[in-house]
This record gives structure tokens, C-alpha cells and sequence, in this order.
């Protein structure tokens, strides 16, 4: 099989020949239909994050190990199953659910395979969808997409759970009855946007640096689009909620500017929860956060029950879909290039 893998950090993806794999017990094997790029590639890409105080945590410190077919936003068609696999069917399509943990940790045995301190997720620590096959552990990874596009539901495995999961953290109660803000109108930006109309939101406030980023936030539905750049952002924010502090923010960028940002719009006893993995060190007084009663919750994709959740709404066709581009595996290094330097709107997909 062809794949497209990281060989050397910080250098070109590199078009890698493999036997294709027969899939043993439980395993299935998908023919790849659907990739998506996410910002969360650029990170192993890069090999590793910045931490702050000068300090970086490797990927190698991570347990990520070269050479590494990215691609965690994968859907495909079932080809064939080991001989232990149940509940899909040869010739449908499948979206991934690619957070996969060792299934034995208590975590796991909660559900909760994505907070596993020993995780085996596709396209981070296994091969993933940048590849014209992927294997995967177990059917039950597995939801059925019926006819739904595979390059719109891709989509669904990162930035739709990961979105989805970080609402759920704020709470109904509280979206549903008080605008929100979203920083970053990337492709979490707009998919949160979505999730926010699709299950009755009061409305969302988005935050970017990029003009054609606020640009697209607007054309799909945000109450407002404000430049993080901007010295009086919070301000900005806080007059677009009608002159209150906001219940709570959805941080899809984790920078030092953001975080501060949010941290300065919220009111008392509201919740700032960080998703984004971009880096540096936490500016906000300490104190503050007990004498404002603050929340900060780090959000980390999402858990398979929650994924199950997502693609009901999906199915029931209550979420609308991202903008996506499309492009052929091939164009896979020179795709990652475009995002690296912020020139893709909505989510790029790799197709078949």
C-alpha cells in the first residue's frame, strides 16, 4: 500500500510502498476514502511543543516514533476483517474513530480511551489515514456513514468530536442560553460554530487574526468576528455580548495572547476551556482564578460515546458541514505546507 509519512521532522512527506496488511482477530482493514488534515499534524510534523519558559517537549518524549503515516480524520471502506471482526460489512463506509487506548487501564474501562496514558490512536501513534489503507484495532472504532460524503464526515473524528466534547464541558445550560466565544475560525472554529446552531446556542462570538478566517465565521453565522490582534480584543468581546462578560470560552488556539484574552472576558465563576495545542506559557495572575471563581479545563478530543452522540446529530443531518477542500494523497506534503503557513480556510481532505 502507499502512504505519505513523516521520516524526518520539519522535512517534505515522504511517498513510502508497504505490503497492505491482513487484518488478524478483530482488525479491519478500510480502503482510505476521506483524510482529513488537521492542525494537530502540523504539531508531530514540527515534532514536538512548546511548553513555555524556554522548555519543549519532544514527540520521541511522547512515545511517537518515526517513520509515521499521519491523518487521524479517516473514513473508509471496509475490504476485508480478521476473523474475529463483527458489526460492519464489507463494501460500506466507515468514519474512525481513531482515539483508541490500550483498553485495559481505568480510563479505558470508563470509556474514556482518549485520556489513556497509554494511547495507540491512529495517525499519532499507529499508522493513520494518510495512506490508501488503514487498519483498525476493532469494529466497534467503527461507525457507518450510509451515503453521507466521506470528505465532509471525516471531519467528524477530530474537529466535530473535539468541538463536540468542549461544548459539553461548557454545558447546555449554559450555551444554549448565553453567547459563547470561539477563538479560532479554522476548521474547529467553524465546526464549533455549527455545533453550537445545531443544538439550539445562543449565539457565538469568534476570534482570529486572519481577516479571511473572521470573514468565513461570519458567513456561517457568527454574532460577531473580532482580531485577536486587536488591544482591546476583550473589550470588543465584551461589548458584541451586549456589555457583559461572557459565560465561557472555547480556546481552539491555546497561546499565551489567547488565553488572555478569554481569561479577560469571562465572568466570575465562568469557564475558560483550552483545546488548542499551540503553545508557550500561561500569562494570568494565579490568584485571580480562585478570586474569580474561574474554571480552566483542559479539553483533549473526545471519548467514543460522545463520538457516537456527534454522528446522530450528524446522520440526522442537524450539523451542517465545514467548508472542505479536496485533494489527491499525493498532494498530501504540499497540503500540510498550506496549513503550516495558514492559507487553508475550513478543513483540507486528502480524497480517493
Amino acid at each position: 500500500m502507499k502512504c505519505y509519512c513523516v521520516i524526518n521532522f520539519q522535512q517534505a512527506l515522504q511517498l513510502v510502498d508497504r505490503p497492505t496488511p491482513t487484518p488478524t482477530g478483530t482488525q479491519v482493514l478500510l480502503q482510505v476514502r476521506a483524510a482529513g488534515v488537521c492542525h494537530s499534524d502540523l504539531h508531530i510534523w514540527e515534532g514536538g511543543y512548546d511548553l513555555g519558559h524556554g522548555k519543549r517537549l519532544s514527540l520521541k518524549d511522547r512515545g511517537i516514533n518515526l517513520p509515521l503515516a499521519m491523518g487521524h480524520e479517516t473514513v473508509g471502506t471496509v475490504v476485508s476483517m480478521g476473523p474475529d471482526a463483527t458489526g460492519v460489512e464489507k463494501g460500506k463506509n466507515y468514519v474512525v474513530f481513531p482515539w483508541i487506548g490500550c483498553r485495559q487501564c481505568v480510563a479505558c474501562l470508563e470509556g474514556m480511551e482518549n485520556h489513556c496514558s497509554a494511547p495507540q490512536y491512529l495517525g499519532v501513534y499507529r499508522d493513520g489515514g494518510y495512506a490508501d489503507h488503514i487498519v483498525v484495532p476493532d469494529a466497534r472504532y467503527l461507525v457507518d456513514i450510509g451515503d453521507l460524503d466521506p470528505a465532509t464526515t471525516a471531519p467528524y473524528a477530530c474537529s466535530g468530536l473535539t468541538t463536540y466534547s468542549a461544548l459539553n464541558k461548557v454545558g447546555a445550560k449554559t450555551f444554549q442560553n448565553h453567547p459563547i466565544v470561539i477563538m479560532g475560525a479554522g476548521g474547529l472554529g467553524l465546526m464549533c460554530l455549527e455545533l453550537v446552531k445545531a443544538q439550539g446556542g445562543a449565539g457565538a462570538i469568534v476570534v482570529d487574526i486572519d481577516p479571511v478566517k473572521r470573514q468565513a465565521a461570519l458567513d456561517a453565522g457568527a454574532m460577531a468576528a473580532i482580531d485577536g490582534n486587536a488591544p482591546d480584543a476583550a473589550q470588543q468581546i465584551i461589548k458584541a455580548n451586549g456589555g457583559k462578560m461572557v459565560q465561557a470560552v472555547i480556546d481552539l488556539v491555546g497561546a499565551p495572547s489567547t488565553t488572555q484574552i478569554g481569561f479577560d472576558s469571562i465572568i466570575k465563576g465562568g469557564k475558560l476551556i483550552i483545546v488548542g495545542l499551540f503553545g508557550g506559557a500561561s500569562p494570568w495572575p494565579i490568584a485571580f482564578i480562585p478570586m474569580r471563581a474561574m474554571q480552566i479545563i483542559g479539553s483533549y478530543v473526545g471519548s467514543l460515546q460522545e463520538f457516537h452522540e456527534l454522528m446522530v446529530l450528524v446522520r440526522a443531518g442537524k450539523v451542517k458541514p465545514i467548508q472542505v477542500t479536496r485533494h489527491e494523497l499525493s498532494e498530501a506534503d504540499a497540503v500540510l505546507a498550506s496549513l503550516h503557513h495558514g492559507k487553508v480556510t475550513g478543513r483540507a481532505v486528502l480524497t480517493a
